[in-house]
């Protein structure tokens, strides 16, 4: 079986886009700025409930997209920095050991995914059922550990879905202290299991380096993807809670260690997932597949495959060796390709380079994209353009190649980054990392319209073009 979940973008403008050919073989794709739909005040409209399906043994659930309030932005990309921060130091740090005591055969399942901007977060969403309960989570695969608010909330944020009641579930039940999944924290979140005096429970804390948290007690109940029951999966029951989660229930941990939702469910699913985050039309969807079974997926160009690199002395993430980058046809000549590795990773928004590639990107760019007026810098994007009473611009095509030579072009609507509905301050979306030993970050925002495979049983991850939906 298959199970798909539906995705959406976060995204302040919809984009019309076709490949051109333009004079002096520079390769670009062209933006008509007229059909852009960055006019709708898409906040305003209402929450949609999300639709799911079965089709052939997969269940596909549905993802929608609204966008974010324009003042929400500067603190979401501050946030998407912070986390940037946090990734490196657990990169560099890998994890603690010990733990603290408190005083003294494959199937597959598509789900909808979503973009979570009418939740307030710049993340992808997708809705799962908990103990019974509708959730709306963030999908992260640079976490693990799966968590949602719960009752008693003694510090907990907004959310738009009813916070989970452990004791209105039967089927739930508290991680004693003397297990593995209490010793699997360790390497899950960054921080020890904590054991309550009578050892019958295990407490966890997270942390996201934006002071954003989630403390509470590690537990197990039934969690219903799509159309597959999962019984006794193990997650965080959020009790106190902070961050810039908008308004969902919590997150979905889809990284690599024994507490994500991969690892457990690799007997209904093989150790196999895959996602397609659209790009910013309104109304438009994605999926998230749990399962092996391409015949759902809609690519339209073939999938290749690069390989996962696993480095047992940094943390467990997904990591890639990226070769090379081009700009309009253009190869980037930088120190910075000489240690090639780079962290994929769906909570991370915008890409992160190290400074002599993001420099000779930028530069490249702006380069290329002379014919256009500059504008201010906005948050962590320095390089911005003034669009406005443009119908249509050329945008340099990028293209990043990784191990194996696998290339990845990105969609033009991940290639800029609109801060102003009205076109006047448009953003190159790729940002600078601080020094050249840290490692760079495959976000989001440039992911958009494909198919992404990870295969962690044939520790390969896959790419393949498609034009994200649930229909």
């Amino acid at each position: 079986m298959i199970t798909l979940l539906l995705l959406l973008p976060f995204l302040s403008s919809t984009i019309a886009i076709d490949d051109v050919n333009v004079p002096f073989s520079k390769e670009t794709k062209l933006l008509v700025l007229n059909k852009l739909q960055w006019r709708l005040n898409h906040a305003s409209i209402p929450h949609l409930p999300q639709r799911s399906r079965t089709v052939e043994g997969t269940t596909i659930l549905e993802m929608k997209l609204t966008k974010p309030r324009e003042e929400d932005l500067m603190k979401f990309l501050a946030s998407d920095d912070a986390r940037v921060s946090s990734l490196q130091f657990r990169i560099r740090n890998g994890s603690n050991d010990g733990r603290a005591q408190e005083g003294s055969s494959s199937m597959e399942v598509q789900i909808p995914l979503s973009s979570g901007a009418k939740l307030s977060t710049l993340n992808y969403v997708v809705t799962v059922e908990l103990g019974g309960r509708k959730m709306t989570v963030i999908v992260d695969t640079g976490s693990d550990l799966t968590w949602v608010q719960c009752k008693p909330c003694t510090s907990c944020y907004n959310q738009q879905d009813p916070v989970f009641d452990p004791s209105a579930s039967p089927s739930y039940r508290s991680i004693p202290c003397n297990s593995s999944s209490c010793d699997s924290l360790t390497l899950a979140t960054g921080n020890s299991g904590i054991c309550s005096m009578d050892q019958q429970s295990c407490s966890y804390s997270l942390s996201y380096g934006d002071g954003s948290y989630s403390h509470g007690v590690l537990s197990s109940d039934s969690i219903n993807l799509g159309s597959m029951l999962v019984n006794n999966f193990i997650f965080g029951c959020g009790e106190s809670n902070r961050g810039l989660f908008g308004g969902t229930s919590g997150l979905m941990g889809l990284g690599r260690t024994q507490l994500s939702l991969v690892s457990q469910t690799a007997f209904q699913f093989g150790g196999v997932f895959s996602y397609c985050l659209p790009t910013s039309e309104f109304e438009s969807s994605g999926s998230l597949v749990l399962g092996s079974n391409s015949s759902v997926y809609r690519n339209s160009t073939p999938i290749t495959y690069t390989r996962l690199i696993t480095d047992p002395l940094q943390a467990p993430f997904y990591y890639l060796n990226l070769t090379s980058i081009s700009v309009g046809g253009m190869a980037l000549q930088a120190s910075g390709f000489s240690d090639g590795r780079i962290l994929i990773d769906s909570g991370t928004v915008i890409t992160r380079l190290v400074p002599s590639v993001y420099r000779a990107l930028r530069n490249e760019f702006v380069k290329q994209f002379s014919d256009y007026p500059p504008a201010p810098g906005f948050s962590i994007l320095d390089t911005c353009f003034n669009l406005t009473g443009y119908k249509e611009v050329n945008i340099p095509t990028l293209r990043l190649k990784f191990e194996g030579e696998v290339e990845v072009s990105a969609d033009a609507t991940g290639v800029l980054y609109f801060v102003q509905k009205d076109a006047s301050q448009v953003c190159l979306a790729f940002a600078s990392l601080w020094y050249e030993d840290e490692i760079a970050i495959f976000g989001n925002y440039q992911q958009k319209n494909l198919r992404v495979i990870y295969d962690s049983a044939a520790n390969r991850l896959g790419f393949a073009e498609e034009e994200c939906g649930y229909n």
